[in-house]
């Protein structure tokens, strides 16, 4: 079984056109979303519709609690309040009612779990080896999905003289082959707003059957999602952050 994983795909309809193109020439069966399927982004209702068909399994994630008023966005940047105000005011009924009723991660598919934050929070960043090592413990199963930070890549905890290691990915592998006795935290990376200083859009393919993830990126047209941003009245920096992938 071959599963596609997108996350953080934040209304960037170009974005995920190119995703999922691109990952249609490598093949796949099922669809898995890890949150954030809005916010940020200038096409919240395309990019919900293409969700709600074609995603076999969503999480929630805090943008898509946030911009659909089952969570509140006090603890957000100034900026990241006026796209969620903006996303309210945009969402049809139908989108706005199917988002506010996504579950909360984790999510058990197959043999591997799908959270937004991490297994312990679904709000927690995930961004160090000290942060994976306090949350990895909450692990329920040898593979946990995770979104969030944006950031393409992962950890691993190894049972190395007696304790475990927690480190992280420094380097994306292409392929990762996961080893039968390591616990692992793999981030797709995100598709609409990559922050790993990689615009390309993001995702992954993970062969269960194999325990081997497959990494990907690709190139999208930016400038049209730049454009329908400024239209938008959006803040410019969510168009301007979309060249540099910070």
């Amino acid at each position: 079984m071959r599963f596609l994983i997108l996350s953080d795909i934040h209304a960037n309809w170009e974005a995920l056109e190119a995703v999922s193109a691109d990952a249609a020439t490598r093949g796949f069966d099922l669809v898995l979303c890890l949150g954030d399927v809005v916010g940020y982004g200038p096409n919240p209702n395309e990019v919900a519709e293409w969700v709600t068909n074609h995603a076999d399994v969503v999480v929630r994630g805090n943008h898509d609690r946030a911009c659909t008023y089952v969570g509140n966005h006090d603890s957000f940047h100034p900026i990241a309040q006026h796209s969620s105000t903006w996303t309210r005011e945009q969402l049809l009924p139908c989108h706005s009612d199917w988002l506010a009723q996504l579950p909360r991660g984790p999510l058990q598919v197959d043999n591997f779990d799908l959270v937004h934050g991490a297994p312990d929070d679904e709000d927690r960043y995930l961004f160090d080896s000290e942060e994976a090592a306090a949350s990895i413990r909450y692990a329920a199963e040898q593979v946990t999905f995770f979104g969030h930070t944006h950031v393409q890549g992962g950890f691993v905890a190894r049972r190395l003289h007696g304790t475990t290691e927690v480190s992280r990915f420094h380097k994306v592998p292409a392929q990762l082959a996961l080893e039968w006795d390591s616990l692992y935290l793999l981030n797709p990376g995100s598709v609409g707003q990559p922050r790993d200083g990689d615009p390309r859009a993001a995702y992954c393919i993970y062969e269960a059957h194999k325990s081997v993830a497959h990494f990907y990126r690709v190139d999208y047209d930016i400038r049209t999602a730049q454009e329908k941003i400024f239209e938008a009245g959006l803040p410019e920096e969510l168009a301007y952050r979309l060249a540099t992938g910070r």
